[in-house]
């Protein structure tokens, strides 16, 4: 057992060392992105969509397909978010609670983005982690979606996507990312805090 964490912390090491240049540049824009989107901040997806184009090259060259094409989402779901968070008519749009229509719609994008993912990863590319590849995307996609929509729920799907995906990134080296998935964990804890006072707040009031 001691062997194998000795092996495991040398594995880690090498990895560290083989850091890119635009893996840090990816990584402190994710960074930016979480903690404006923390503060509730339309900055986050200009922020975000620099992380995410960096982040798809990268994730491409490291066998991750099904983020690599979650990163495309992201984009595009960037854009929706970035333009529903603007202003409307003179109102901005405030952080809710999920209706049971929209945790159905939650939970059907998750099953259905899943299904589909791993088939396409299972039968159409050289992916040695179909399962959890696809199950990553699948969680970060609904969330992706509920945060558009600033819904407080959107942290608890992106973290079901995080915790499965930090072993995930380690397993391909991506120890930056890891570590920044990491980061986004905790954050995301503090993000659904603070929204949730958001709500109460504007109830009280």
């Amino acid at each position: 057992m001691l062997e194998l964490i000795n092996h495991w912390g040398i594995g880690i090491k090498e990895q560290i060392h083989q850091i890119s240049i635009w893996e840090g540049i990816g990584v402190s824009f994710g960074v930016a992105e979480v903690l404006f989107a923390k503060k509730n901040k339309v900055w986050l997806y200009p922020c975000g969509i620099t992380s995410i184009i960096i982040t798809a090259y990268l994730f491409f060259h490291a066998g991750l397909y099904a983020e690599m094409f979650l990163q495309t989402y992201y984009f595009f779901m960037s854009i929706y978010g970035w333009v529903l968070w603007s202003e409307k008519k003179g109102q901005r749009l405030t952080v809710e609670y999920s209706s049971s229509l929209e945790w159905e719609k939650a939970f059907a994008i998750v099953i259905s983005a899943w299904a589909i993912l791993y088939i396409l990863l299972l039968f159409f590319t050289n992916s040695d982690v179909p399962f959890f590849d696809s199950l990553v995307s699948a969680f970060a996609w609904s969330g992706m979606w509920l945060l558009a929509k600033r819904k407080i729920e959107n942290w608890i799907f992106l973290n079901v996507s995080n915790l499965i995906a930090i072993p995930l990134l380690i397993h391909k080296g991506l120890i930056l990312y890891s570590a920044l998935t990491l980061f986004l964990f905790i954050i995301a804890v503090f993000g659904y805090v603070e929204w949730k006072k958001l709500i109460e707040k504007r109830t009280a009031d």
